[in-house]
Formats: C-alpha cells, structure tokens, sequence
C-alpha cells in the first residue's frame, strides 16, 4: 500500500497550436496598385489638357528624347512682372526647362518640329542604308555589283548609283536595252527598296559621246531611267512609289574631268525624303509658265 501512495502523478501538456496571423504582403500589392491607377488617370487627365500640338511634341520626345536636348518651354503667361525666372524642375546641361506653375508641356515652334522630324527621318535613311549594304555584302547577285553600286546620304535623300563598267554595261551601247544581269540587279534591288515607305525618284545618265541621227542623249537617258523603273516594279516595289522620272544627258557627269568615262552613264535613284517629295508634288501642281526654271537640272553632292 505504501509503495501505491509513492508514485508520482502524471502530468500531460497539450500544447494547440493556432493558425498563423497573416503578414502584410497584401498592403504592399495594393498600394503598388493605387498607385499605378493614380498615375494612368494622371496620364488621361494630362491628354485631355493638351493640345494637338503638345501630343505631338511630346510623341517626339519619347521617341527621340536625344534630339530635343537645348529646348526649353515658353515662359509661363500668369508670371509676373520682376517675379524673376521661375526655377526649373530639370535642367541638366540645358535639357528641358519646365516652370512649376506651368503645367504646360515642351513647346516647339514650326521650324523646331520640322528640324526634329528631319533628325529622325535622317536616322531612318541612315538605317537603311546600313541594311541595304549589309544586304549586297550577302547576296550573290548583289555583291558582284558591289563596285558599281554606289550608295550615300544626299540633301534628297538616300542616293543608290548604279554605273557602267568597261567591260560591263547596264544596256547595250547606244540603247535602253537591259543587260540579263542588270534585269536581275534592278529586280533584287526593287525588293529590297519597296521596304521602306518613301518614294523614289530616278534619273537616266549618259557619258558626253554623241548619238547619230535626231536620237540624242535625252531620249536615251531618259528611256533607260525608264526601262530601270520597269524592273523595279516587276521585281516587286510597287508602282506608285515613283516619283519622278527623269533623264539628264550627260549635263551632270560623275566623273567632270572625263565626260567620256564609262562611269558617267548610270541610273541613279534615289529614295527620297519628305522635303524632296514634298518639291516634286508642288511643282507638279505649277502652271506651265513657271515650269521651264524647274526643269534645269540640279547638281547633287
């Protein structure tokens, strides 16, 4: 009985465990959330303000921010007078200089937009020019002309030459008819142009030899650019891209110092910029009286 009343008790825990309290991961969502929200009706808010002209500064901004380093905003109009410049939310070596009391965007004259648009349009050309050479470098065809394809930026635009050798004209002597080779050449490059959305101008060359009988280098120059836009077209670049088509004679030699050089008879085209296209359109809409001072032919550098 003694050794009974000597035991110990024992004692069992229970321990219950209790779901976890919940973190505040949610608070960080959904002020992530608020504040996107907040900055989409600020953008909404911001457009329906602006004016057709701000929207497009403002694309051109963003789409070139380099180009507009130097501009600066108009001075505010509720700015009083000895109030002083108002100081600049940016101004990093003359970027853009915006008042606080003007919520008005990036202002640009006419001239500024059209400096801008140029820029840019200068940028396409020059890519596509470094395209255009990266693709002759890889296509057969186009490489073996690799030295009589002459490619460059002009005031017009982009200028691709296509020029006799001596012992490989474009057509046969003294006629628009194309060499096989040619036809191939001109078709690979009417592909090729009919990427870009410019139009293209084309010009017929010939060298100073004359031509017998009431044919002369005018009509020759000009029935070769034509046959060369006949290729084009059949090679893929579609037809209303043309924008002019010309021929020169041998007025605008390549080579000055030898008007008979074989060099000197060459189609050149050229993809034009929106200025060039913009001359070519308005002179067609001229009276007749004011066509023959256009008709002079332009030197091109």
């Amino acid at each position: 009985m003694a050794m009974k009343e000597s035991k110990q008790p024992i004692v069992v825990k229970r321990i219950v465990k209790k779901a976890a309290h919940h973190g505040g991961a949610w608070k960080i969502a959904f002020a992530d959330f608020a504040t996107a929200m907040m900055a989409f009706f600020l953008v909404l808010w911001i457009l329906s303000t602006t004016t057709k002209e701000q929207k497009a500064a403002i694309s051109e901004y963003f789409n070139n921010p380099s180009a507009f380093s130097g501009v600066s905003t108009a001075p505010s109009q509720n700015q009083g007078e000895g109030s002083g410049s108002a100081a600049s939310i940016i101004d990093f070596e003359g970027a853009i200089d915006m008042a606080p009391e003007s919520p008005q965007s990036v202002l640009l004259d006419p001239n500024q937009i059209e400096q801008v648009a140029a820029q840019q349009e200068l940028q396409r050309l020059t890519a596509f020019k470094e395209s255009l050479e990266a693709a002759i470098d890889q296509n057969m065809l186009l490489s073996s002309f690799k030295e009589q394809l002459l490619i460059d930026i002009t005031s017009e635009g982009l200028r691709i030459q296509i020029v006799d050798k001596e012992n490989r004209p474009m057509f046969d002597l003294g006629s628009n008819h194309l060499k096989p080779y040619t036809i191939d050449l001109l078709k690979e490059l009417g592909q090729l142009i009919n990427q870009v959305p410019n139009r293209v101008s084309l010009t017929g060359h010939t060298d100073a030899r004359p031509l017998t009988g009431d044919y002369s280098n005018w009509e020759l120059s000009t029935e070769r650019a034509n046959a060369a836009r006949r290729m084009l077209i059949e090679g893929g670049m579609q037809a209303e891209k043309i924008g002019r088509v010309v021929g020169l004679a041998e007025t605008v030699p390549f080579d000055k110092s030898d008007p008979n050089n074989p060099i000197n008879r060459r189609i050149s085209l050229i993809v034009m910029n929106k200025k060039t296209d913009a001359a070519i359109q308005q002179d067609s809409q001229l009276p007749p009286s004011e066509l023959p001072s256009l008709l002079a032919p332009r030197m091109i550098d």
